[in-house]
């Protein structure tokens, strides 16, 4: 996020390596996505650059989707206390308000984080940048009523969200 975008242009002539060291971040501990679609370049857009990025994850085996579901941190957890976050996953949940918390929200966010992992076996997983805290602890006992299969597809449509708002960081036009 602090780092100045590479255009477009210069992303489609960059080599395999490149490629994935500008678009491998965009996706949690995840660079076979972009490894995967980088045959694919030159991209017209940005919105294409994401459509095949998206694509390649939709394509990816069900053990695959759930490694990138658990390669996120849980929010407000331990790695964070520890400072041990991406620089992106750090910049996403102090924007959403969690790096600013009570004790009381903290308990709160470690009790939902719990309960989730135990009903699903993968962190909670929505797109910071989108909520606040106050939406974020709302929309836990909202998915926790979710099935196994509802929840891994909605944390793959968050992951895409991240995906994207990480991708105009990274990539101008």
């Amino acid at each position: 996020m602090s780092r100045a975008p590479i255009t477009l242009a210069e992303l489609n002539q960059l080599d395999r390596a490149s490629f994935v060291a500008v678009c491998g971040p965009l996706f949690e501990h995840s660079p076979w996505i972009a490894e995967r679609t980088f045959p694919q370049a030159p991209f017209a857009s940005r919105e294409a650059l994401h459509a095949a990025l998206c694509q390649t994850l939709t394509m990816a085996t069900t053990d695959e989707k759930l490694g990138i579901v658990r390669a996120h941190p849980d929010l407000v957890g331990r790695l964070a206390r520890e400072g041990a976050l991406t620089r992106e996953s750090t910049g996403e949940q102090a924007a959403a308000g969690l790096s600013s918390l009570t004790a009381d929200e903290v308990r709160q966010f470690d009790e939902y984080n719990a309960a989730y992992r135990a009903k699903f076996d993968f962190p909670f997983v929505i797109c910071a940048r989108e909520n606040k805290k106050d939406s974020i602890l709302a929309a836990f006992p909202v998915r926790l009523q979710n099935s196994p299969e509802q929840e891994l597809a909605t944390a793959l449509i968050e992951i895409g969200k991240i995906a994207w708002l990480r991708l105009w960081d990274s990539v101008g036009e």
